[in-house]
């Protein structure tokens, strides 16, 4: 069953790409595993919990509402990876770090479309993510990269593509110099229903599930 969000809107930049926030739950401050969930298009495979930013909604509160809805965990928002543009699907999403401190036994998508949740080491969570969700494994990596930096990717747009095969890391918005990575800070523009940006209704399902 795809899951449906009546009456649901797309927020899209000034750029013209649709805004998305997602969020790599973990066990623990190891990060060591991470938890998916099955696809709501094709439940045999498994995908990063996230969804598209809502009218007046700040990214961080779509990742932590997203994984409530699809995963049923609650947890401690942490850092956040940075910005993925993925320019084939026209879509940037918005990637956070949560540790899970709680469990729930039914949440919303359990109930309606039977959607099932699995704790990954990261290496088993790439191969799965290569299945259906290549751009994904992007998360991923940037999770294990950034973990011991003392370098902030939070506004650093990572450019990712569909191949699973692409290498370990998309391009992005970096500068390496001796080693040591300075990032830019490129600002995205948050307008709604202007000529600057748009929202638009739509009933279709999520571009992640």
């Amino acid at each position: 069953m795809v899951k449906e969000k009546p009456n649901s809107t797309r927020i899209y930049d000034k750029e013209g790409f649709r805004r998305r926030a997602a969020c790599i739950c973990v066990r623990s401050e190891a990060e060591a595993e991470v938890l998916l969930v099955t696809s709501s298009r094709r439940p045999e495979l498994w995908i990063v919990p996230g969804g598209g930013v809502e009218p007046d909604e700040e990214p961080s509160l779509t990742a932590t509402r997203e994984v409530l809805e699809e995963a049923g965990v609650i947890g401690e928002l942490g850092r956040c990876l940075g910005i993925f543009q993925n320019t084939e699907h026209m879509h940037r999403t918005e990637v956070f770090v949560m540790v899970v401190t709680e469990e729930l036994e039914e949440w919303e998508d359990s109930k309606t479309i039977g959607r099932k949740r699995q704790w990954f080491t990261i290496e088993e969570a790439l191969s799965q993510l290569a299945l259906h969700k290549p751009t994904q494994r992007h998360y991923l990596q940037q999770l294990r990269h950034s973990k011991n930096s003392l370098t902030s990717t939070a506004n650093c747009i990572h450019l990712v593509s569909d191949d699973p095969e692409d290498g370990e890391f998309g391009e992005s918005t970096s500068n390496q110099t001796n080693n040591e990575e300075t990032w830019t800070t490129p600002q995205l523009d948050n307008t709604k229903e202007t000529g600057l940006g748009s929202a638009i209704n739509d009933n279709s399902a999520e571009d992640a599930s």
